[in-house]
């Protein structure tokens, strides 16, 4: 292999490693760090310091030392030269290295708890039925990393973890040294756990700003990163009633107002309305119209069809007010021109109507459909539900 081989090989290594890296730490603060005399034939049971909240991991290593022989290095010391736990699982160099260069000739067996319960049950029978690992070939030594992730057992931890020991030895005594070092999700450390986030989400979802929309996820996964930049779990707990329904208040206006989300949410608003339309429910359609208006979000062929609306409400000045303010938007949008012809029509005023039927007789409303064949539909729907007809066939021979 060339050098130029050799240096590309190690340059995506180092890329790949460290994209592969987990955003957390090692906890120095919190690891613990036991040294115990075990009798020899005898049980003993150790608990871990208090696991800080976003644990997702640890290492431990147990030694064995023969009387008066020290630790050459802490644990500690030597998670330092590894930046995650994902390190210390790339084969079996990181296990190797994470072993104490020393060790007594004395062995025992070991198993892991998740409760005081459990370990104090393995401290009366010996059992470890109830263990979430246990090493029951005897070591002088040994270490290990454990994924809360992959252990359904130990996520049911009670803040911290138990380690149960029983000597191999027939006569002496034996020094135990038990080493726990957790690895704290950066994330998770704040308190934001699944069930808690959920909880968020769902006072989203009841808010008056999410029932507006046909689907409020976005909006409210937005607000819930909000919640979760600003305030630890346990601080957003303790706030007053008045003071969280500020803060979503607050969050929820700057998420309705980002770009993405307003687009979405519009964009849902408009084919709700739309789709009430078709099913001549116009009472129903008209307020999610207005509300799209009111964000200044409206297009042309939203002031079109709620102008077509209100005509079919029977609501003529509301309808040729909002359908000029639509010509305002785009004076070259046929739709809204022919509903406001329709809106003069149906006001007693066909003279207004009428220059504007002859103007632009000759025009297509959309790239296949006319703008004689569109007024022709739209008179006829008028027509069934009871709209003044007085002028219509007026209308109509003026397309003839």
């Amino acid at each position: 292999m060339d050098l130029k081989k050799i240096v590309l090989f190690f340059l995506v290594a180092t890329i790949q490693n460290t994209f592969a890296q987990k955003d957390g730490y090692w906890d120095k603060e919190r690891a613990t760090t036991k040294e115990i005399i075990l009798s020899a034939r005898d049980r003993v049971i150790i608990p871990s310091e208090d696991l800080p909240i976003g644990t997702t991991e640890i290492v431990y290593r147990i030694t064995l030392l023969d009387e008066n022989q020290q630790m050459a290095n802490s644990l500690v010391s030597v998670l330092k030269a590894i930046p995650d736990p994902t390190g210390i699982s790339q084969g079996s160099a990181g296990a190797v290295f994470l072993m104490s260069k020393i060790s007594g000739d004395d062995e025992c067996t070991y198993a892991v708890f998740n409760s005081n319960d459990n370990a104090k049950k393995y401290l009366e029978d010996g059992k470890t039925d109830k263990a979430c690992y246990a090493k029951e070939e005897a070591v002088s030594k040994d270490a290990k990393r454990i994924s809360f992730d992959k252990s359904s057992c130990l996520q049911q931890n009670d803040g911290m973890i138990w380690f149960g020991f029983l000597s191999k030895n027939w006569i002496l005594n034996q020094k135990v040294v038990l080493e726990v070092v957790p690895w704290v999700d950066t994330k998770l450390n704040r308190g934001w756990n699944q069930d808690n986030k959920n909880e968020i989400i769902s006072l989203c979802k009841t808010s008056n700003m999410a029932q507006k929309m046909a689907n409020s996820d976005d909006f409210c996964v937005c607000i819930l990163d909000k919640i979760i930049k600003q305030y630890r779990y346990t601080e957003f707990q303790k706030l007053l009633a008045i003071e969280k329904t500020k803060v979503f208040k607050d969050f929820g206006n700057a998420c309705y107002n980002d770009v993405a989300i307003s687009k979405n949410v519009f964009e849902d608003l408009r084919a709700e309305a739309n789709t009430l339309i078709k099913l001549q429910k116009y009472n129903e359609a008209i307020p999610k119209i207005n509300t799209i208006i009111a964000e200044g979000k409206a297009t042309a062929l939203d002031y079109s069809s709620i102008g077509y609306a209100y005509i079919l409400t029977k609501q003529y000045a509301k309808a040729i007010k909002f359908l000029k303010e639509g010509e305002k938007l785009d004076d070259t949008e046929l739709l809204v021109k022919l509903n406001l012809a329709h809106a003069y029509l149906v006001s007693d005023d066909y003279g207004s109507a009428k220059q504007i039927y002859k103007k632009y007789q000759n025009q297509n409303v959309t790239d296949s459909l006319s703008w004689t064949d569109k007024a022709k539909l739209d008179l006829e729907n008028f027509k069934k539900a009871g709209l003044p007809s007085s002028d219509f066939d007026k209308v109509l021979n003026l397309f003839d």
